[in-house]
């Protein structure tokens, strides 16, 4: 692969991986090619394909430490289908199928075969207008979204049947978050935070109402504490069991638009369009890092299973970086517009991304 300046440009397809038990396709900057597994023989390039494909860049940083693989992220796959901007992302608990949610006047859930790389499913019209958030519940059962149109609703994953409206909220749903256990579903927007029983599919309660505008939810590792972010960057911490505020802090000068706690749960991650992310230590108060790097809006995260890496979606790209030591690992341009939506799968090997450009992208660690 040709480099220059720690920059790799390399060709990509829609489907660059071709899984079949002789042929494996790769990429380089010239053209595409195809090598045996048995590594013995390379078939001749395909000039056509090399010629219809578009082209990606991807900027690396030396890392120290870093055991992961993500160092060196390759695209796999462009999935094409969506006909507005990529709002959400989630993947099932084995890994196999990716859900994306659309935009405004799009609002379909289209379900994606993670190893083809093509579409397996769709949920038509999942929300009259933006999929503001989806998620698929720990336990692999229930596909949940919200939307613009202020509704929750909740799907089987496995034949795609609807199951129930949740349709309490007065205004917009702007985002979902589910206890590790499945058992309980929090839900964030204009009007404040409602909580449901997602066994029995019944509302719960609500934590606050019009308490500015609640743009993203987070739950720790142990189900036990709610993290809220707002319009006007404050972090709220929330007891789960009693419904309770622990406390509130400033912690952004702009929306905070993605909050993630790490494995441990005594961490918990923001980021925000103030261009920053950062990670406060929830047994001092205090902050322990500032990511800065992004150069406009930071529109979601995701953290890698193993807690080492964090990957952001922002206006201006997607990076990962070294949580031990607040390195940046490497920046991904493949998509022409916003990047606003990112996960990784559950074994850590996939990471998709999802832009205004109406693409859903899979990468893969090598």
């Amino acid at each position: 692969m040709a480099m220059a300046k720690n920059k790799i440009r390399a060709k990509i397809s829609a489907n660059i991986f071709i899984r079949s038990s002789v042929v494996l396709a790769c990429f380089t900057a010239v053209n595409l090619c195809a090598i045996a597994f048995s590594g013995l023989a390379v078939v001749k390039p395909m000039p056509k394909m090399a010629a219809a494909i578009g082209e990606s860049t991807t900027d690396t940083k030396p890392t120290s430490g870093l055991r992961n693989r993500f160092a060196n992220p390759q695209l796999f796959y462009t999935l094409k289908g969506h006909s507005g901007g990529i709002k959400s992302l989630a993947f099932s608990p084995d890994g196999l199928t990716v859900a994306s949610g659309g935009s405004e006047n799009d609002g379909y859930i289209l379900l994606w075969d993670v190893a083809k790389g093509r579409k397996k499913g769709i949920i038509n019209r999942a929300q009259k207008t933006a999929v503001q958030s989806l998620l698929i519940s720990p336990d692999g059962e229930n596909l949940v979204s919200c939307g613009s149109d202020s509704s929750i609703n909740i799907w089987n994953l496995k034949d795609n049947s609807f199951l129930r409206s949740f349709v309490n909220h007065s205004t917009n749903v702007m985002s979902l978050a589910v206890t590790p256990d499945s058992k309980v579903l929090v839900s964030g927007g204009i009007d404040g935070i409602r909580v449901w029983d997602l066994l029995q599919r019944r509302p719960l309660g609500t934590l606050t109402k019009y308490d500015n505008l609640i743009y993203t939810l987070a739950i720790s590792p142990d189900g036990q504490m709610l993290a809220s972010g707002d319009g006007s960057g404050v972090i709220k911490l929330w007891n789960l069991s009693t419904g309770k505020v622990i406390r509130g802090f400033v912690a952004h000068s702009n929306t905070v638009s993605s909050l993630t706690f790490t494995r441990d749960g005594n961490t918990l991650i923001s980021a925000s369009r103030d261009r920053k992310i950062k990670l406060w230590n929830l047994n001092t108060g205090k902050i322990e890092r500032t990511l800065t790097g992004h150069t406009d809006w930071v529109n979601a995260m995701t953290l890698h299973p193993d807690g080492e890496i964090l990957a952001t979606a922002g206006r201006d790209g997607v990076r990962l970086w070294n949580l031990n030591t607040g390195e940046l690992i490497t920046s991904l341009y493949a998509h022409s517009d916003w990047v606003s939506a990112i996960a990784f799968s559950p074994d850590g090997q996939t990471l998709a991304t999802g832009g205004f450009d109406k693409r859903v992208y899979i990468w893969r660690s090598m």
